[in-house]
């Protein structure tokens, strides 16, 4: 990849890139954009193939040069709310937030309001990234709105530029605490099974073969509990469900998931047992590493304590 300026980007597709869908293959070189949001900029011409504007649903094939051309910002037509904020860290550049499980990050269809960006809007007030098309805050990386714990906010173009190239290169850490039905055989392991979209059920993601892109995560057994067990997950990539579509690969869904667990739901969980733990990054102005974490939140360890003493603990 090759950054041709503030707004404007050339990729090269690779071997193992070969019969991505274009806007799939973009949003992943260029974890700063949506999927929507590059659909979005296809729309509007933005994006060329080969010097030629291409439609989404073209398939990419190895040595195509890919331009991609952001427009100015423009104002967000989402409001502002005065929503409490869970702020661990925050300079001028960029901010650490600790996101409660129930929130959604983005507003969508659904949730139109009461996201993490109505609460950005309202904290971060003119000092906001427009990396996405849209002035607004920065959001480098998300969660599931049923996952807790830290996520990364940029607040202008260059910091989120400078994260979102760790993120790309693999050198951001990413550390997540679960727990996940049955025993796990192995103390510690990796998966490494590429994830792509569900070949039947759209809304899904899965571990595939076909038009999918590697995923890679690393386990750590911190206790037993007999029926389940409490894990440590660190990823090495970062794709949509990864720890969620990982562990039901296994054999062992994470506790409380609706979509990819059991049928029968643990409801008092009100979503997957999962939270974002541990986090760290070079900072992208300063150069400092940084590194924070957040406490198990309530929910996960009322869970625990329902489980009752663990039968082995490895910590």
């Amino acid at each position: 990849m090759t950054q041709l300026g503030m707004q404007e980007y050339c990729l090269t597709v690779c071997p193992e890139e070969e019969g991505q869908r274009l806007d799939g293959y973009i949003a992943g070189q260029l974890p700063q954009l949506t999927r929507s949001a590059v659909q979005k900029l296809l729309a509007e011409g933005n994006i060329q193939v080969q010097g030629t504007p291409a439609a989404k649903s073209l398939r990419v094939k190895e040595g195509w040069e890919v331009r991609v051309s952001l427009p100015e910002p423009e104002e967000t037509t989402v409001l502002p709310q005065n929503i409490p904020l869970d702020i661990v860290y925050e300079d001028d550049d960029l901010l650490v937030v600790n996101k409660p499980k129930g929130m959604v990050v983005h507003p969508a269809p659904g949730n139109p309001d009461g996201t993490l960006v109505n609460a950005l809007l309202a904290h971060c007030g003119n000092s906001l990234s427009g990396i996405n098309g849209v002035i607004r805050p920065g959001i480098v990386h998300r969660i599931d709105k049923d996952t807790s714990g830290l996520l990364m906010v940029a607040k202008n173009d260059v910091a989120h530029q400078g994260l979102a190239a760790q993120i790309q290169e693999h050198s951001f850490t990413r550390e997540y605490e679960a727990v996940v039905y049955g025993n796990l055989r192995e103390d510690r392991g990796m998966v490494n099974a590429p994830i792509g979209r569900h070949p039947v059920d759209r809304k899904k993601m899965a571990v595939t073969e076909k038009h999918s892109r590697p995923a890679v995560t690393h386990f750590q057994v911190l206790a037993r509990y007999g029926s389940f067990t409490h894990v440590r997950l660190q990823l090495e990539t970062g794709r949509t469900h990864q720890i969620r579509v990982h562990m039901a690969y296994l054999g062992h869904p994470v506790a409380g998931d609706p979509v990819y667990g059991p049928k029968k739901v643990i409801t008092s969980l009100q979503g997957q047992c999962l939270h974002a733990k541990k986090i760290g990054f070079v900072h992208p102005v300063t150069r400092e590493y940084l590194e924070f974490s957040s406490p198990l939140p309530e929910y996960f360890t009322s869970f625990l304590r329902s489980l009752g003493e663990p039968k082995e603990i490895l910590t």
